[in-house]
């Protein structure tokens, strides 16, 4: 087949690469939409389609390194967004479901996974890894689907992410100790000393430099107040992280999860969120496709009922495992089968796994390929297999509580992150009018959010113990962190009414009910903001005037007042 693009020269190969990509890509998204099925299993299917049509070839995009790298680009940003997303206090706060309901899950879907490929025929060793990466989940495909039920702190939800926070925990160190279980040659001893030195030299360089690097660094990005250098720092950080940690011979996108949790413990997550957080369903996509540019189809023909098999026991074993798992962190009345439902597929650490035992020639091209085609399945099937668990759970809760002594859910709150708060207000900027009103709606006990763009200021106030937010107040993500749908109103104190303007259609779509405060220097702005919807607007020339007003009229008064 002639190179129709590649031959002209005229454009680079990569972006002829991701221009295919992310054409089909909304082609098969909006078919896949208008039926209402899940969009991951056509991302797969998109790349599986152009990595075996001969597209690819016909563009001069079919470089199996590029395309590897691309594969690699797509998972070490998915797992930074992940790691951004990780907090220590949520893992303080669900310590039953993370260490307990985690813990039982992962051995025992662990040791199934490694009997069943002993039984096949590898060596122990491979079925370990094989094993273990089985037991791993996606966490960023379940917490999607229950964003997208509406149900993220859900008690099944909140034991999902306990859940999903130790397997993050688990792979850390599964794969420090990787080389250790896949050498049979070597020295165990001098083998496990080294893999622990590398682990421990990594863990201490990521707590330093959370404390002592990173921190210092945002901070002074942020007193730029220049929204294109924190973006362009964070994405550097992410890199440099991801490079340190493969010199150290672990997995780059390991050392991205790990920069993602390094930000995570910042006053900068929130920001981070809100400019991160937007790309994370591109990053995801870039992933499924990438999974599908590295199936040979022909191989999968071959194998296909290795595939059927594997997808099958996935699914249904390790269901069965999570759902146990679940009732032991305190799930009860049917909803550990959503939590099931939500867990049982392999996971994007599966694929990081996979690949550096790949690197490190322990498995063969055959059982790579099955098990890429088995997690992308399973991990394109859970959307459905969350749907269906729903009704499914709603009739067994309705037949346990006819039974006396059934038990309710745990108490799974969200701790130490801003949620349970409703009726409240949201200040956006916290200069002297901000100041003002947060002070006086504390003396009348109106609960409030702050969001604010002064690291100084923030700093400030969380250690007074103020719900405050390091974001900017027109994104999306900010506002949904700042409960904008439980909360009455939201004030804008400072006069720039692109902010106002720019934000008023987002909080309209996510409370339309809202009572909405701007504020403007000039008549014209104020006009325009009551134009657009904004209920209430501070005009300072006009509060001004009236302030002056009071003032020279207090003079009169006062003179009137000595004369009697």
């Amino acid at each position: 087949m002639p190179n129709f693009l590649g031959s002209a020269g005229t454009v680079p190969a990569f972006f002829v690469l991701l221009t295919l990509i992310l054409s089909s890509v909304v082609v098969v998204s909006l078919v896949l939409a208008r039926f209402r099925q899940s969009l991951l299993v056509g991302y797969f299917l998109c790349g599986l389609v152009l990595a075996n049509s001969g597209i690819l070839v016909w563009a001069g995009a079919d470089s199996s390194e590029m395309i590897h790298a691309l594969s690699e680009i797509g998972i070490i940003l998915l797992l930074f967004t992940l790691g951004v997303e990780f907090s220590v206090n949520e893992l303080k706060n669900l310590r039953r479901p993370a260490f307990l309901g985690g813990g039982v899950q992962m051995l025992l879907c662990a040791l199934a996974g490694t009997g069943v490929v002993v039984l096949m025929g590898l060596p122990v060793r491979h079925a370990i890894v094989i094993g273990f990466a089985i037991a791993l989940s996606s966490t960023a495909v379940s917490l999607k689907s229950f964003q997208d039920m509406r149900q993220p702190d859900s008690p099944q939800g909140r034991v999902a992410l306990g859940m999903a926070l130790f397997q993050d925990l688990a792979v850390i160190f599964f794969m420090v100790l990787l080389p250790v279980i896949l050498n049979a040659g070597g020295n165990p001893v001098v083998d496990l000393s080294l893999a622990l030195v590398k682990g421990v030299a990594f863990c201490v360089g990521a707590v330093f430099l959370s404390r002592y690097g990173i921190p210092q660094m945002l901070s002074a990005v942020a007193l730029t107040r220049s929204r294109e250098l924190f973006t362009v720092t964070v994405v550097g950080l992410c890199t440099a992280v991801a490079v340190l940690s493969g010199l150290l011979g672990l997995s780059p996108a390991l050392g991205a999860f790990a920069a993602g949790v390094v930000v995570s413990g910042s006053i900068y997550s929130h920001r981070v969120l809100a400019e991160v957080l937007p790309l994370k369903d591109l990053f995801l996509t870039l992933f499924f496709v990438s999974i599908g540019l590295l199936i040979d189809l022909d191989s999968v023909i071959a194998h296909w009922h290795l595939i059927v098999c594997g997808t099958f026991l996935i699914i249904v074993i390790k269901g069965s495992i999570v759902a146990f798992a679940a009732r032991l962190s305190g799930l009860r009345m049917g909803d550990w089968l959503i939590t099931a439902a939500a867990l049982s597929s392999t996971g994007e650490f599966s694929i990081v796994l996979l690949n550096r035992a790949t690197e490190l020639e322990a498995l063969s091209p055959v059982i790579e390929q099955v098990l890429l085609v088995c997690t992308a399945v399973t991990m394109g099937v859970v959307p459905f297999l969350m749907k269906l668990s729903v009704p499914a759970a709603v009739k067994l809760r309705a037949h346990l509580s006819r039974k006396p002594g059934t038990r309710s859910d745990r108490n799974l709150g969200m701790g130490g992150k801003i949620e349970g708060l409703t009726d409240h207000v949201i200040i956006c900027g916290y200069g002297p009018v901000g100041r003002n009103l947060h002070e006086n709606l504390r003396k009348s006990n109106v609960r409030a959010v702050i969001i604010e763009m002064n690291a100084s200021t923030v700093k400030k106030l969380l250690n007074e113990g103020t719900k405050c937010i390091f974001a900017d107040a027109g994104q999306r993500v900010a506002l949904k962190l700042a409960r904008l749908k439980y909360a009455r109103a939201i004030a804008y104190t400072f006069p720039h009414k692109e902010v106002a303007l720019g934000a008023l259609p987002i909080i309209r779509e996510i409370n339309p009910s809202i009572l909405v405060f701007g504020r403007t220097k000039f008549e014209s702005e104020a006009a325009e903001l009551l134009r657009a919807g904004v209920n209430h607007v501070l005009h300072d020339e006009e509060e001004s005037g009236r302030a002056m007003t009071h003032a020279v009229m207090d003079c009169y008064t006062a003179t009137l007042d000595e004369e009697a």
